[in-house]
């Protein structure tokens, strides 16, 4: 079992005047794990980067991938990575898009810094690690463990600025538990597309729309350097009309152009047939990205152009309710 390590709260402490900062050195990185897995799991741990989850990027996304992979083919069984839960959810996402699902890799976290009162960095460390050595957590994609819930990696988000039990599947709900040292499932995904990758592009934006909001900020993107548009749009996938003339000169330039609710729960429907209205932006062109929310749409975009799928294989993997 390989544990990678990536910074974030889980490796950072609290100082007198209780703000977080990071760690010279981790305190994860610790030798004396076998006794914390009762001498049931060979566990080796590597410090990858150590970051505050902000700065992470896709090119660190894509490096983590490939240190992965690169376990993997060393014969590695299983993977555990710590992450900042700030962008967790995205790395995690991108991950389950873009490696093969063939040994488990989970996805963990902490609200509460190493030091302080009720810490739940190594609790969660420890629960990931039971997850990932579980034979039943093959073929289930990438997995986000944490606060007792086993959650996929498509669904999952942050739900609270500061609670422990932050991590949530809106609309669907985890797909497991962990309880003394055992992991239990009782649903998974239907099916998974993976897509392999070698590099990633950029300049793949998300707008979240608003009541009165106007065509400027859309403007500044209807330019050929843009690679796509992902819009948290309003209710079940509405704009308002002023940025229809915006929304139109992006896609006559061939940019991609994915619509998400930007609502907690539910999926965006083409349902209203009026300015602005999901039935007119459907028959503009705009793609209707059903289940996700608007950073992991935004991360689906990004991955199929990067592995270099044409409009209509966009359109498709996009508009998959499933994948």
């Amino acid at each position: 079992m390989l544990a990678l390590h990536t910074g974030g709260t889980i490796s950072m402490s609290q100082n007198t005047a209780g703000e977080v900062s990071l760690n010279k050195s981790n305190p994860l990185l610790d030798d004396n794990y076998d006794q914390l897995f009762d001498h049931q799991i060979n566990l080796t741990s590597e410090e990858i980067f150590n970051l505050p989850s902000p700065h992470m990027s896709m090119q660190r996304m894509l490096q983590l991938h490939d240190r992965i992979l690169q376990a993997e083919a060393a014969g590695i069984d299983g993977v555990v990575v710590t992450h900042g839960t700030d962008t967790l959810e995205e790395t995690a996402y991108f991950l389950d898009l873009t490696l093969p699902d063939t040994i488990p890799v989970v996805v963990t976290g902490a609200m509460r810094s190493s030091n302080e009162i009720g810490s739940d960095g190594l609790y969660n460390f420890m629960s990931a690690v039971w997850t990932a050595a579980s034979p039943q957590s093959r073929g289930k994609g990438v997995l986000v463990v944490m606060n007792d819930e086993v959650h996929t990696a498509r669904y999952v988000t942050k739900t609270h600025t500061t609670n422990v039990s932050t991590f949530r599947t809106p609309t669907f709900g985890p797909i497991g538990l962990v309880a003394q040292h055992k992991v239990q499932f009782f649903q998974e995904l239907i099916t998974q597309e993976n897509v392999a990758l070698d590099h990633v592009v950029d300049r793949v934006y998300l707008v979240k729309a608003y009541a009165g909001m106007d065509a400027q900020l859309l403007e500044a993107i209807a330019n050929p350097n843009t690679n796509g548009l992902v819009l948290e749009a309003l209710g079940a996938g509405n704009m308002p009309p002023q940025t229809l003339p915006a929304l139109r000169q992006i896609l006559d330039l061939g940019i991609p152009v994915v619509l998400v609710s930007r609502c907690f729960n539910g999926v965006a429907q083409a349902v209203y047939e009026y300015e602005g209205g999901g039935v007119q932006l459907e028959k503009m062109g705009i793609i209707y990205c059903r289940g996700l929310n608007g950073p992991k749409a935004r991360i689906k975009l990004l991955v199929g152009l990067s592995a270099g799928k044409s409009p209509a294989e966009i359109r498709h993997y996009l508009s998959d309710a499933v994948s």
